[in-house]
């Protein structure tokens, strides 16, 4: 694996960009972080207030922070503020998740979904929940999926050879066998389990609990601290293995870790969504048009941006769309086909360009 990302080059990934790039970037990312805010605010405030029955949103915002009737602060604090919360933290952890894989890899494909991590991550949890556990035990599960998935990744990646081409489609088709094995799963559940298993299948933030989101958001949480904690590392990396030879960093060492840190973050947010696509895979893109070249700043930018896209996905699913209940991954699956078919394109232009 650590071959693969040596001998990665940048295709369709902008190349390390001069100083002057660097500090227009730096300019702009504190507007564009501050605009991110102010949409978060409105749709934290859009979803505490809008439900089977709506509340005013002064008074919905108060529930929030348990002032206010007992009844609306009931409503808001116990049913819907965990599922907000749910969907800001697990596409804050995906979009990082993505970052670090692309940065990393240096191919705008890669990304969790793309490389087959939230489906190991959606088999860890059914088979726990095929296995009788408790839903406590599902990110623990999600997370063991997740690494399984990477294992595999590693393992046929190394048999297909070291172009990291093949190593998106290697990831492409752990993917689909992953999620093949959890369809599987799900047909042969009892007509009891299969009910709490289908989230699984194409994402979900249906009856999240504040259980469900202190034990695999708190998890989250900590690992965000740990990849920014990181990131002067992969700076480091950026310069190549002799450079960072030099200024005493072990390449093979650094990237491992930022590797488990992103499998981490995926792993964990699929525990809480189930393996949400488009999230990972674009959120990465938008911020370098928005922000410029990758720094501290834009990673943190990335992980608001998750926040906002998945939270708009699931208000989407919630009241913009005609059916009723369905899951926030069939929104977010609609924008990302066309999406990863454009970054195909754009990949195999750049290809054909540099052969001849």
């Amino acid at each position: 694996m650590n071959d693969v990302v040596r001998s990665a080059k940048p295709l369709g990934s902008p190349s390390p960009a001069p100083a002057t790039g660097r500090r227009a970037g730096r300019g702009r990312t504190p507007l564009v972080a501050l605009a991110g805010l102010v949409v978060l605010c409105a749709l934290v405030t859009v979803s505490v207030a809008n439900g089977e029955m709506p509340l005013p949103p002064v008074e919905a915002v108060k529930g929030l922070f348990g002032a206010g009737e007992p009844g609306t602060v009931l409503v808001v604090q116990e049913f819907r503020a965990p599922r907000m919360v749910a969907a800001i933290v697990a596409g804050a952890g995906l979009a990082v998740g993505g970052a670090l894989l692309q940065r990393l890899f240096r191919n705008p494909l890669a990304s969790p979904d793309v490389m087959g991590v939230t489906g190991g991550a959606s088999f860890g949890a059914v088979a726990m929940l095929a296995a009788g556990a408790s839903q406590a035990m599902v990110p623990l599960a999600a997370l063991g999926g997740g690494l399984l998935a990477a294992v595999l990744l590693g393992v046929f990646g190394w048999r297909s050879g070291t172009s990291v081409t093949r190593l998106l489609l290697v990831g492409l088709a752990v993917q689909a066998g992953l999620v093949a094995a959890v369809n599987f799963m799900v047909v042969r559940f009892p007509t009891e389990l299969a009910g709490s298993a289908l989230q699984w299948t194409t994402g979900s933030l249906y009856g999240r609990t504040w259980t469900e989101v202190w034990s695999a958001g708190g998890a989250v949480a900590v690992g965000l601290v740990l990849a920014f904690a990181l990131h002067r590392r992969l700076a480091v990396l950026d310069l190549g293995d002799d450079s960072a030879g030099t200024l005493g960093l072990n390449p093979h060492t650094a990237r491992l870790q930022i590797l488990v840190i992103a499998i981490v973050l995926a792993s964990l947010a699929a525990a809480l969504t189930g393996p949400v696509a488009f999230v990972a895979l674009a959120v990465p893109h938008m911020v370098r048009f928005l922000a410029g070249p990758p720094t501290a700043g834009t990673l943190a930018l990335s992980a608001l941006a998750g926040a906002v896209l998945l939270l708009t996905s699931d208000l989407v699913a919630q009241y913009l769309l005609p059916v009723s209940g369905l899951p926030v991954g069939v929104v977010t699956a609609t924008l990302g086909a066309p999406w990863l078919l454009v970054l195909m394109i754009r990949q195999s232009s750049s290809v054909n360009r540099s052969v001849r």
